[in-house]
């Protein structure tokens, strides 16, 4: 009974969490910046929701279940092994222009060069880079498209925090990348301006 029960369990699991699992691959990828740390990362999230698997509420967000493991994998384990400092704080207020439909969605051809895939190796870097709370909420919304209402779910915060916190990693990015954006031919403002196109509202 105890063999038929583990089976049973293992093929809900299967059927549940796997699919998403290239998904979280990418997002440990710019989480810890290394992919053989990213792969260790992995195994142990799905080792701790196979492990935890019986305090998943059937019917609930599983992908947003198995991104909060890793983020709180992450910043309790590999994050202090890499000793990566948290340095950057800022206000989380959300300032009026942000309040704008569209305001949050940030510089476009920033937007595009991230769409396009143009510089990995630079956007990878940059990512890694920033301060965690920043760093989800970039990766979750720019790499991976999620919506806000499941961004705010994974981090536990409120959507309004989502997207301030939205706004204040591109601009970070656009500091950390727009020497080397402008050296590929990209258009390069003097300071981050958010795009207020249709194209880039949520």
């Amino acid at each position: 009974m105890m063999n038929q029960r583990a089976g049973e369990k293992e093929i809900k699991f299967n059927v549940e969490m796997v699919p998403f699992m290239d998904a979280l691959y990418n997002y440990a990828v710019y989480l810890s910046g290394n992919s053989e740390t990213a792969k260790d990362l992995l195994q142990e999230t799905y080792l701790k929701a196979f492990r935890f698997y019986d305090k998943f509420e059937q019917g609930t967000n599983a992908k947003a279940w198995l991104y909060r493991i890793m983020k709180n994998t992450y910043i309790n384990e590999y994050r202090r092994i890499r000793r990566v400092p948290e340095l950057v704080e800022f206000d989380e207020r959300i300032s009026p222009y942000q309040q704008v439909p569209g305001a949050e969605e940030g510089d476009g051809d920033l937007r595009k060069a991230i769409d396009g895939r143009m510089f990995d190796d630079e956007l990878l870097g940059a990512i890694s880079s920033l301060p965690e709370k920043f760093k989800s909420v970039v990766i979750l919304r720019d790499v991976e498209d999620m919506p806000y209402e499941e961004i705010a779910e994974v981090l536990s915060i409120p959507v309004g925090t989502v997207r301030s916190r939205l706004h204040r990693a591109r601009a970070l990015l656009f500091d950390l990348l727009k020497g080397y954006a402008s050296s590929r031919g990209y258009r390069v403002p003097e300071r981050f301006v958010p795009d207020l196109s249709p194209a880039f509202a949520s």
